[in-house]
């Protein structure tokens, strides 16, 4: 019982990681074209990338491909 508990545990631990890992990954690729697409990121925009959600991240990466500004990369569509 303590031993599948403790299994249970390490699984749902790893799961978390990389999951953390994901999310991080995204936001450090939205940094990095948001970078070299408009040159700056303001503040405001970077503690916005901090706080998103992964689904957030995922639609930002894709509306980055048609953006014309920083503004259109966190418009909802």
């Amino acid at each position: 019982m303590l031993a599948e508990t403790v299994e249970q545990w390490a699984k749902d631990w790893k799961q978390q990681g990389l999951e953390q890992g994901f999310q991080q990954g995204e936001a450090s690729a939205l940094k990095h074209l948001l970078l070299r697409r408009f040159k700056a990121i303001p503040p405001e925009t970077l503690t916005r990338i901090g706080q998103a959600t992964p689904g957030q991240l995922e639609q930002w990466l894709e509306n980055i491909l048609d953006a014309a500004t920083l503004e259109d990369v966190f418009k909802a569509h």
